[in-house]
């Protein structure tokens, strides 16, 4: 079966001064790539790619700022207050950054001076299991599947 054609939803000004780069329907939360996309988008990548490397360490937090409802308070944000450690988003988006890398690079780009225009996490398809239970019951267990597409450009 083919995977679908996803566009992208932003589109550079100068293709060829720009790098992307999509992890498509990654098994992470969407809540958590929307932070983690907020939070790197406006980097350079080097900044980014430390950044999730410390998320994944726990040295760091990432602000929550649209999710935030019962978060706890974090020491180390700027400007705000509320943030968590997504652990896992940030393992999977940390790949789709080093693909970002990587694309860059093959297309000639100077990759010190890459910045991060665009950052977004979409919602993909729905995995829809089922758990029996007793008395012929069943408990639904279903997994959202993320999208996250980065772009950079030269600046």
């Amino acid at each position: 079966m083919p995977m679908a054609r996803v566009n992208y939803a932003y589109k550079p000004e100068d293709e060829t001064k720009a790098a992307k780069a999509m992890g498509y329907e990654m098994p992470i939360s969407f809540k958590h790539a929307v932070e983690i996309c907020r939070a790197i988008r406006g980097k350079k990548i080097e900044e980014a790619r430390k950044l999730l490397e410390d998320v994944v360490e726990m040295k760091r937090a990432i602000p929550f700022k649209r999710h935030k409802k019962k978060v706890a308070h974090r020491r180390g944000l700027e400007k705000w207050y509320a943030g968590r450690y997504p652990q896992k988003a940030a393992k999977y988006v940390l790949k789709v950054l080093r693909n970002l890398e990587a694309n860059a690079e093959y297309k000639g780009l100077d990759v010190e001076n890459l910045v991060i225009v665009h950052a977004q996490a979409q919602k993909g398809r729905v995995i829809e299991r089922y758990m029996p239970r007793a008395f012929g019951r069943a408990t639904p267990r279903f997994q959202q599947l993320t999208t996250v597409e980065l772009v950079a450009e030269v600046r």
